[in-house]
Order: C-alpha cells, then structure tokens, then sequence
C-alpha cells in the first residue's frame, strides 16, 4: 500500500490502524510514521482513540485518464506523453532531465508535490500535497532563441483565461509571469530550456496553481496569496477540470505563438493586465518608478518615468505595484 492508496482509503472513512498494518504488512508503528508524513505533507488527518484515522477534509487527487479524456480530440493528438507522478523534485527538472522522445509530440507531466519547486529568479515554488495543480509542458519551437522572450507572457494569457473559463472573473495577468486574484498572487510560471541561437529550441513551461490550500499551508508564503477556493467563495473546481481547462487553452497557443510570435497575444494580455496605468516600482540594480503602459511588441513593459518612458525586460528587474 503506498502514500496514494493510504489516501483513498483514508478518505473513504474511518480506518483502524491494526486493519491497516495488517492489509499492508507493516506494523502499527510503521503505519503511524506514514500518517505522520501525510501530514508533514500538508494531508489533515484526525486520529480517534480506539477508531482510527480518517481525513479533516476530501482530497482531491489527480487522474491522468480523466485529463486526457477531458482534453478536446486535437489537442489530445498533439501529446506525447502525459503522466501524474505522485512526487518530485520539480516538475520542470524532471522534464529537462528526460530523454527527448523521437517526433513533436508535447509532453505534459504533473505531480501531486514538488519537493524543490522553482519560480523565477531562484525563488521557491511551495507545494502542498494535493492542494495545487503543479504542471509542466515540453515542447520544440522554431525561429532560435530569440522567439522565446514572449513565451511566459503567452503562457500567462492561456492559463489566466482558461482559469476565468472556470469561473473566477477577477484573475489578472502582473508582468512579467503571475497570475493575480483581488490582487494576490494565485499562480506563477517558469520558462526553462535552451537550443540554437537560429535553430530549434526546446522550452519547458512550469505552471503551479494554487487550487484549494488546506489551513497553514500558506504560512511560509512570503507574499499576499489566494487560491481558487477563496476567489469562488470556499467552493473550489476539482483539480482534473483545472489541469483540463490549462491544457486545453495552453496547447493551442502555443502552436499560434510558434507560427505567428507574439503579436496575437498583445490585445489578449491587455485585457488582463493589472499594472496597466498604475504606479509601479521596477526593481532592478536601482529601484526607478512610474506608471506602467503595458507592453511593447516584444514583452517588455512600457514605463512612464519622471525622465521619459522606459523599457524593462523580465530577465533584468522586478516588478511591485505602488
């Protein structure tokens, strides 16, 4: 019995410990060890004395069949792979480390945790055990290096619109790469890969969405959060719906991002940008401030300064509202 079968049993009532031990041949004081790392993972588990254990609330795990399944017939044809790992380092070093398969197929892998989860400039991506949508996406473009400046601003446009499809209308883009509910962070992104300065290049896309993050989990977040529970007023979408809605939106624009750049997307960010017209501090070797103006043709951010307008690019600064 592993960590997921434990889980479903769990979550299906009330279990005895000794029925445990025996139907997976551990002793009782094994069993307690594996319940004492579900909730080292996040996983609320309310023990009876004389009864058992049993979960505080649903989990919600995640199934490869009903994603794919849930996912329309073109999209599905263009997957190479799509698999749900229960753990790992982080789904985009998994990736990166794999063999390419032969073909252009897409390959699509999930994980109900990340131990080392990555967000952009080295920062710490946190996971909790099945409380977020935690994705990546491997795929080939063409046109060098160059063409993936705009590949994060393409990426937040599919997955922000695909989750306001799910209900949330209040989802907003902040450049360069998360997403924002009622001004809180609600999920990131990160572009990884590498190829020819003119050739093809191989891009991995990580995606985590905070779904529904169980009491204390945010608390070494170290910015304002939400999730999709909080912005739908407690009731959050099932975590296969949002990883179907993401990969339905995202694989499309791709392809439309590998043939025709980034312009198609300008008016579609615009929609959802969040700093449009405010006052902005862009954090870089020197801090300088102004109103954001949305983005140039090729994703950098347009800032009206004291001195002029500037512009910023997503490897070089940080962004905060003022």
């Amino acid at each position: 019995m592993d960590d997921r079968e434990l889980l479903l049993r769990l979550g299906s009532g009330v279990q005895s410990g000794d029925v445990l031990a025996r139907e997976a041949g551990l002793t009782r004081a094994a069993v307690w060890k594996r319940i004492q790392g579900l909730r080292a993972a996040g996983i609320g588990i309310h023990a009876a004395a004389g009864q058992g254990y049993t979960l505080e609330r649903p989990l919600d795990l995640l199934d490869a069949g009903r994603i794919r399944a849930g996912l329309p017939a073109e999209v599905r044809a263009r997957l190479a792979s799509l698999d749900v790992a229960w753990s790992l380092d982080s789904t985009n070093s998994e990736l990166l480390r794999r063999p390419r398969p032969a073909g252009d197929g897409i390959e699509v892998l999930l994980a109900e945790r990340q131990s080392a989860g990555r967000g952009r400039l080295g920062r710490r991506w946190r996971s909790a055990l099945g409380a977020q949508v935690c994705l990546s996406v491997r795929r080939q473009f063409e046109g060098g290096l160059a063409r993936l400046g705009g590949l994060s601003l393409v990426a937040g446009v599919a997955v922000a619109e695909a989750l306001r499809g799910l209900g949330p209308a209040q989802i907003g883009l902040k450049w360069p790469n998360d997403l924002v509910g009622d001004g809180r962070k609600l999920a990131g992104l990160l572009i990884e890969g590498g190829g020819e300065h003119a050739g093809p290049v191989k891009a991995v896309i990580g995606i985590g969405i905070n779904v529904d993050l169980p009491p204390g989990a945010g608390d070494a977040i170290d910015q304002p959060w939400t999730d999709l529970a909080s912005l739908g007023e407690g009731a959050a979408p099932g975590r296969d719906a949002v990883a179907t809605a993401v990969l339905a939106c995202l694989l499309p624009a791709l392809d439309l991002f590998d043939r025709e750049g980034l312009a198609p997307f300008l008016g579609r960010y615009a929609a959802l940008d969040v700093l449009h017209g405010q006052r902005v501090a862009v954090i870089g070797r020197d801090t300088i401030e102004g109103e954001a103006l949305g983005l140039a043709h090729d994703g950098g951010l347009r800032v009206l300064t004291d001195a002029g307008e500037r512009l910023f690019h997503a490897g070089e600064v940080s962004v905060r509202p003022r």
